[in-house]
């Protein structure tokens, strides 16, 4: 069975291997990194923010960033149901919004500095239970929003 690319229109990341990306680094690279970049520091001051208004202690269950990554997983999901509704939408659009500020909001290193954190506090129950909660809240909300978006977004072709 051979592993075929992710779909240009709906695939969140920037990938090489795909070649409207490819097309699109070749002819215009500063224009998406730029893109990428205006992005990514808008997503990490906003989570940045969110979390220095929530701040928790080793032991504590990281509520701010459980918040921002499972949020940012849904809002990934709506993201890719809606561009596969408009054909792709704009190209600046994935990079800028998905892998630019969904990117920078969601934080996979902040995630796993809390669970070594809590495990180095003596709270591994804490620890483990964020662990879980944050995977299966993710992948939850990420299909959640899409399937939510792409219904919606199919009731209202409909009518």
């Amino acid at each position: 069975m051979s592993e075929q690319p992710p779909d240009p229109r709906t695939d969140a990341d920037v990938d090489l291997r795909v070649d409207a990306d490819r097309g699109e680094l070749t002819t215009r690279p500063a224009t998406i990194l730029l893109a990428i970049a205006a992005g990514g520091v808008l997503g990490a001051l906003a989570r940045a923010g969110l979390q220095h208004a929530a701040p928790h202690p080793p032991t504590g269950f990281p509520w701010a960033t459980f918040t921002i990554n499972t949020s940012g997983c849904l809002l990934i999901g709506v993201l890719m149901a809606v561009l596969g509704h408009l054909g792709g939408g704009h190209p600046l659009a994935r990079p800028f919004l998905g892998v630019g500020v969904l990117g920078g909001f969601t934080t996979f290193s902040a995630y796993a500095v809390d669970i070594q954190q809590a495990l180095v506090a003596g709270a591994p129950g804490t620890a483990l239970a964020y662990l879980a909660a944050t995977l299966l809240g993710a992948l939850a909300a990420v299909g959640l929003g899409d399937a939510v978006t792409a219904a919606l977004l199919r009731r209202r072709v409909a009518r």
